[in-house]
């Protein structure tokens, strides 16, 4: 098992350390191990703890150390350097108000943040469609997908300054009269590579697929209609009041939602969001609205709201791994994810924030996202194998076990520290995630608050997981035992390494063979509905939501695809996102190599961290 400083547990890990974490002084000197980054990371954030400090310096580094917690890039980056950025890793930014004006200050704000590290994402719905006459000028609109082009090429631009690579999201509402363009945006290589799309599903929409309805698309009027124009009521995105909203046109919602599948069945996108499976869940449902989310989707976040993250390592809680006496440490898990609440806390302290409208959102919520990383690989040493009805059970008593006990840090850290300022006991507990919560939790959170809006989200974790010795990334199946994976270094070249997923590495040193563990499964031959089964086995745990590929093989023929998609949404979840092998996006990952650039939305490399 890796332990702290060197030797890492795989070279690729002491390059990714290197390339992306190290810390370099200004005369260009050096940390010199592992343990010198995890020192300087629990020094900075047990700083701002009032009393106690060295304290709590000593927890953060007990989490950190062996790779048993892992928190986001910009946290091991930029923690304790006194470089001007920003620890988050996930924001939505504001509603962008259509004009011209509107849109090009939006587009600053974009870039401001990708600058200091920050993926964002953005609702396209506010911008009135491709056609559209504006009143006050009389030109003619050129609708949304045409100004996604220009944040794209803003994305590059800042790429091209030395820039850690950018991630953004667009998300466009199903019921926009420029929905089919927006599907068919991504179909040509190349264009729009650095957007990840999803289209907001709404239960309405779905009701109207099923019962083979017409479906209207529409955009708000404002305060004038053309005479005679058909209306219809929606409360639209940048809004919590209905709007009278014109009716451009009907279209069959069968062909829509079959359009939407077609799309992802070709090329991959665009994803979909349940939106009102996330309206409905969000835990500040009273006093928010949320139309987008994070670059990977597993923070749906309010205009101007951001959230940092953190995964625990669940290769690090195997007792006895491949034999016969091989348990999980429930209880070490708690007591990980009780520290980790406060280590991530801690940053709302300690970190910049690119926008002050950034700093406000963030600091009303104190939204937090602990998750997992490496499951499939705790699955392998504890020899079941990924997708049966044990693993499902396995893997929703460990997001239990990190949920319930990241809520009781969080209503501890509200007796010391108190409540987050948006905090309402009467309508926090009514929502449907809280509600549901052991009712001790919950009664403790009537009569104490809770320092953290929301707690748990499970994200990719590709880059950290590959820094802990490749473990499996987030709750994704091994990809497969062995194969070569480019990493770009730190002076900026990009090298190719031979790596092994920790479990069969673990596995060949453990038992001293060449062969792969009992119960490995490659991604590969997992059924796609066992991805599903897995996703929603940890939804019921998860307060934010889960970043979640559900890899399907290219024969796999086109009826069976949409059913997942379908599946997905009678199952609960969130969101639903696939892939697919293709000609325009061509494979994920293959058997030889990894390109390092541009990521697909659905790729490991394309993440939060």
């Amino acid at each position: 098992m890796p332990a702290t400083g060197f030797p890492f547990f795989a070279e690729v890990s002491r390059q990714i350390w290197d390339a992306k974490y190290r810390l370099k002084d200004p005369a260009g000197k050096p940390e010199r191990t592992m343990a010198d980054t995890w020192l300087r990371i629990a020094r900075s954030l047990a700083g701002v703890e009032k009393t106690d400090s060295a304290r709590w310096e000593q927890a953060f580094r007990s989490v950190l150390d062996g790779f048993r917690f892992l928190p986001g890039g910009r946290i091991l980056a930029g923690a304790g350097t006194g470089h001007r950025v920003t620890l988050f890793n996930c924001f939505v930014m504001g509603a962008i108000e259509d004009s011209l004006d509107g849109i090009f200050d939006a587009l600053k704000e974009g870039a401001l943040t990708m600058q200091q590290g920050g993926g964002v994402g953005y609702d396209f719905s506010t911008l009135r469609p491709a056609g559209m006459r504006a009143h006050s000028t009389g030109m003619i609109a050129s609708g949304p997908v045409s100004f996604m082009r220009i944040w794209d090429a803003m994305c590059a631009t800042i790429l091209s300054t030395g820039a850690r690579r950018g991630a953004m999201m667009a998300t466009l509402r199903c019921d926009h009269p420029d929905i089919e363009a927006f599907i068919d945006a991504k179909r040509e290589p190349g264009v729009l590579r650095h957007f990840n799309l999803s289209v907001l599903v709404t239960d309405e929409f779905m009701r109207a697929v099923q019962a083979g309805a017409d479906w209207p698309l529409v955009f708000p009027l404002g305060t004038t209609a053309p005479a005679g124009a058909e209306t219809v009521e929606r409360t639209w995105s940048g809004s919590r009041v209905a709007q009278r909203c014109r009716v451009f046109r009907r279209a069959r919602a069968r062909a829509l939602w079959e359009r939407i599948m077609r799309a992802n069945y070709e090329y991959a996108e665009p994803g979909v969001i349940f939106i009102d499976h996330v309206r409905k869940a969000n835990n500040l449902w009273y006093c928010e609205t949320i139309s987008a989310t994070n670059p990977c989707g597993e923070i749906p976040l309010p205009p101007y709201g951001a959230c940092n993250l953190g995964s625990i390592n669940l290769t690090q809680f195997v007792r006895d791994p491949f034999s016969p006496r091989a348990a999980i440490d429930l209880e070490g898990i708690a007591g990980t994810a009780a520290v980790a609440t406060r280590l991530l806390d801690d940053v709302y302290e300690t970190s910049r924030f690119p926008l002050p409208q950034q700093r406000a959102v963030a600091h009303a919520s104190r939204r937090i996202g602990l998750g997992i990383t490496g499951l499939a690989d705790a699955l392998v040493m504890l020899g079941i194998e990924y997708g049966t009805p044990r693993s499902l059970e396995l893997a929703g008593e460990v997001m239990r076990t990190i949920c319930h006990s990241a809520y009781q840090a969080s209503i501890g850290l509200a007796r010391e520290k108190g409540a987050f300022p948006q905090f309402r006991a009467a309508e926090y507990t009514q929502g449907e995630f809280v509600n549901a919560l052991p009712p001790s939790i919950v009664d403790d959170i009537r009569h104490y608050g809770i320092r953290n809006s929301h707690l748990t989200a499970v994200a990719p974790a590709g880059t950290i997981s590959l820094l802990a010795g490749n473990v499996s990334s987030g709750l994704e199946p091994i990809y497969a035992g062995d194969y070569l994976r480019s990493v770009r270094l730190a002076d900026d070249t990009v090298k190719s390494f031979e790596v092994s997923d920790y479990a069969c590495a673990l596995y060949r040193e453990l038992r001293g063979t060449s062969g792969p563990p009992p119960a490995f499964a490659a991604a590969s031959q997992i059924d796609p509905r066992a991805h599903l089964a897995m996703q929603a086995a940890l939804q019921p745990y998860v307060d934010n939501a889960i970043s979640k590929t559900i890899n399907v093989p290219e024969n796999l023929d086109f009826a069976a695809f949409c059913s997942l998609y379908e599946e997905a949404y009678a199952l609960g979840l969130k969101g639903c996102t696939t892939f697919r092998p293709n000609p325009v996006t061509g494979a994920v990952l293959t058997s030889r190599t990894v390109a390092e650039a541009p990521a697909h939305c659905c790729s490991i490399e394309r993440e939060a961290d």
